[in-house]
């Protein structure tokens, strides 16, 4: 689950709060206008070629479709092979917070040729993101984010506090979306996505974040969906906040683990022959900002990018604490989770609980998710079970056993709630994401996504070493 990362470096400029707000909208969607997508800067040249954007206007709050309006950004590749065109797969982005109109325009690879032949690939910024009327807030306060490690009564007051203050002040620079950005708003883009580009059906494949998205789109339009794939799955089923920080941390502790016996068997590693337990204590002990410290090693098991890892453990350098720059698309996590705690005592006792029960990461990125949503109103769209009823296609989850941020359970525990529905397709690996990191992987879901050639239940690819 990436979304802690935008939380540490924001990439939106702050700006006018309620651009592209219209005073009414329908509830059909209009027709789309595609153009060739155009650079945006120094970092989006010529990769835009062959790309094309479009904006979809949407209401603001679709239990008032008539009401204001915001405009949703689109990007498309129509399939390379016209005549083997199998319809359009929509790409749901993770995050909170990565832009699909930039997977399309830029990071197209992430997909197959065969993908490319024969899809027309689609996917869009989420309602608070990028170019879709970002959630932005005032850098300086953003800047003033507390840790998530809170120490005190007083420290405990103090987040909440500052919790308030943040979202009144993202709420007049974002304007009226700002309230209306859970997952059960952006399940209703999507479908409006589909009427927009004319399909009775589409395909769609999410990654991280963006399963939470798919799950509630086959649970809401069953019969719109004629394949799907959840990639690296989010559990929304989780009913506590100590269900919610333990899963979490197990996932992270897990990928250390791994970590830890990789470098034991290879003499290349850094801290070869070294108590690597002890030293990640010794660096936790001397850091100014522990969370961000544990941060930056939980990123770096996401490729897993265990030599770099080792020899940033080995340097004992002090990540410094990035700077924001006015966007804050986590603040949707705090309308699709409730996740209460009641007081300091409370809060104490999640952190040392995580810490007896996780030798080294016992600060999971996620526990960030429990401290930025302190003193938030009850969520638009809380955690609960897939209901998943009138679905005439499996849903194919792919997961690595060893995930560092959406853990293998999730994934298991999703495929139960699907029922027959659910057919789980293991990475016997490591690292967040598997359909690029095994040419097994992406050859079966390549296969469910052009031919809904269903794996059988329990099928798994092996294990590829990774790169570094």
């Amino acid at each position: 689950m990436t979304f802690i990362r935008r939380a540490l470096a924001g990439a939106v400029v702050l700006g006018v709060g309620g651009a592209g707000l219209t005073a009414t909208a329908s509830a059909t969607s209009p027709p789309l206008h595609w153009a060739d997508c155009q650079p945006e800067g120094k970092d989006d040249p010529a990769a835009v070629e062959g790309s094309q954007c479009a904006t979809l206007q949407l209401p603001v709050d679709w239990r008032n479709p008539d009401g204001p309006t915001f405009g949703l950004a689109l990007a498309r590749r129509k399939a390379s092979e016209p005549s083997e065109r199998v319809g359009v797969l929509v790409f749901g982005p993770g995050g909170p917070g990565d832009s699909g109109v930039d997977r399309i325009k830029t990071g197209i690879d992430r997909f197959s040729t065969d993908l490319q032949d024969r899809f027309d690939i689609v996917s869009f910024d989420p309602r608070g993101v990028a170019r879709s009327n970002p959630v932005k807030c005032s850098a300086d306060l953003l800047n003033k984010q507390p840790s998530p490690i809170i120490r005190s009564a007083a420290e405990f007051t103090a987040t909440i506090n500052y919790n308030r203050q943040l979202a009144t002040d993202c709420r007049e620079h974002t304007g009226p979306l700002y309230d209306h950005i859970d997952t059960w708003q952006t399940v209703r883009d999507v479908d409006a996505v589909r009427r927009a580009l004319g399909e009775s059906t589409i395909s769609f494949h999410g990654s991280s974040y963006g399963t939470l998205l798919g799950a509630q789109y086959a649970a809401t339009y069953p019969h719109r969906v004629r394949a799907m794939v959840l990639e690296s799955v989010i559990d929304h089923s989780s009913a506590t906040t100590r269900d919610f920080l333990d899963a979490q941390a197990a996932a992270g502790q897990d990928s250390f683990d791994e970590f830890v016996k990789w470098c034991d068997a290879t003499t290349s590693c850094a801290l070869h022959g070294t108590d690597i337990h002890a030293r990640w204590a010794e660096l936790l002990a001397k850091s100014p900002d522990p969370f961000i410290l544990s941060y930056s090693v939980f990123r770096a098991l996401y490729e897993p990018k265990w030599t770099a890892l080792a020899e940033l453990l080995k340097a004992g350098v002090t990540p410094p604490k990035p700077t924001q720059t006015g966007a804050y698309p986590l603040a949707v996590f705090c309308q699709d989770w409730n996740l209460p705690v009641r007081d300091y005592r409370e809060y104490a006792a999640h952190l040392q609980r995580l810490a007896r029960n996780n030798q080294d990461l016992r600060y999971p990125g996620q526990l960030m998710a429990v401290s930025i949503c302190l003193g938030s109103p009850p969520a638009n769209n809380p955690q609960h079970r897939l209901k998943v009823r009138g679905l005439k296609t499996s849903v194919l989850l792919a997961n690595a056993i060893h995930d560092p941020a959406t853990g293998y359970s999730f994934a298991q525990s999703v495929e139960r709630q699907l029922g027959r529905n659910g057919v789980l397709l293991t990475y016997q690996g490591w690292g967040h994401g598997s359909y690029t990191k095994s040419p097994c992987m992406q050859s079966a879901v390549d296969d469910y996504l052009i031919a809904k050639d269903v794996p059988e239940r329990g099928s798994s690819c092996a294990a590829v070493p990774p790169a570094g």
